[in-house]
């Protein structure tokens, strides 16, 4: 699974303002309901459903707020990364810049396991968030996301 199965690169925000992960879950809802035209509503509460059973803070300035909904053909990706780091309750304590939001099918459970672990093993890659952080527009971010040794250096099945 590649990363460019899961983001479209109009899915991809470069400087993004908010003040709180309350307002950054909302922005991510809004933005997903463009891309999967499900309901702005259902997709926020689907997150904040999700996060309240632990924090999607990964660590490392990383989050990956995610769901299930059951109207969804197939998962969908958003990338965000924050115009300053934001306060999200991460299980290192420090504040989050880099946002990869997903939502998947009901019925996708390897699908969308084998999605977070590709996101995941991305976002671990210090190297990758650096970029990350230093891209100048959202087309570059998209560029980093999608370069095929992005991550592990190779491709994940």
């Amino acid at each position: 699974m590649n990363i460019s199965d899961l983001l479209a690169p109009e899915a991809v925000v470069a400087g993004l303002k908010v003040q709180s992960k309350k307002q950054l879950l909302q922005e991510v809802a809004e933005r997903l309901a463009a891309v999967t035209r499900l309901p702005e509503r259902r997709i926020f509460e689907t997150l904040v459903e999700r996060e309240r059973l632990g924090t999607t803070g990964v660590g490392q300035g990383v989050a990956i707020p995610h769901g299930r909904m059951p109207e969804l053909k197939r998962i969908a990706g958003l990338f965000i990364r924050l115009d300053s780091p934001l306060d999200y309750s991460s299980v290192d304590g420090e504040p989050v810049d880099l946002v990869f939001a997903l939502l998947a099918p009901e019925g996708a459970g390897a699908d969308h396991l084998k999605a977070l672990a590709r996101v995941s093993r991305l976002l671990r890659n210090q190297s990758a968030c650096e970029k990350l952080r230093a891209a100048q527009s959202s087309g570059a971010i998209f560029a980093i996301l999608t370069e095929p040794t992005a991550g592990t250096g190779a491709q994940a099945a």
